[in-house]
C-alpha cells in the first residue's frame, strides 16, 4: 500500500520506536479533541500507516473497524474500546512482562 507518510518516520511510528496504541494516541489533542467522533477521526486520519509489530503496518482505518461505540467523551474510554478491538482483531500481542499472546 501507498501511505501518505513513511510508517517509520516522524509522523507513523518515529523510527519503530512507536507501535499501535502509541501510534494513534499522538494524534490526539487530549484537551482539544473530546468528545471524539469516531467518524471524523477515521476520515482525517484513516489512511495513516499504524505499526502493529517488526513486520506489521496497517491503516488506522483497519484498526477503527473494529472499534465499538461512535463518540468517546475522553482519552480513557477511547483508549478502552481501541484496545478491545486491538485484541479482538489480532493486532495486540503484548500481555506484560511474562506473557505474550501468539498472532493468529
Amino acid at each position: 500500500m501507498d501511505w501518505p507518510h513513511d510508517p517509520d518516520g516522524e509522523k507513523g511510528s518515529e523510527g519503530r520506536r512507536k507501535y499501535g496504541h502509541a501510534i494513534v494516541a499522538k494524534k490526539i489533542d487530549e484537551e482539544e479533541d473530546f468528545p471524539l467522533s469516531k467518524s471524523e477521526f477515521v476520515d482525517e486520519y484513516g489512511d495513516d500507516p499504524v505499526r502493529i509489530d517488526h513486520e506489521t503496518v496497517v491503516s488506522l482505518r483497519e484498526i477503527f473497524e473494529n472499534v465499538e461505540g461512535e463518540e468517546f467523551e475522553d482519552f480513557v474510554e477511547l483508549h478502552q474500546a481501541l484496545g478491545r478491538a486491538m485484541r479482538e482483531a489480532g493486532y495486540w500481542f503484548y500481555e506484560g512482562p511474562e506473557k505474550f499472546v501468539e498472532s493468529a
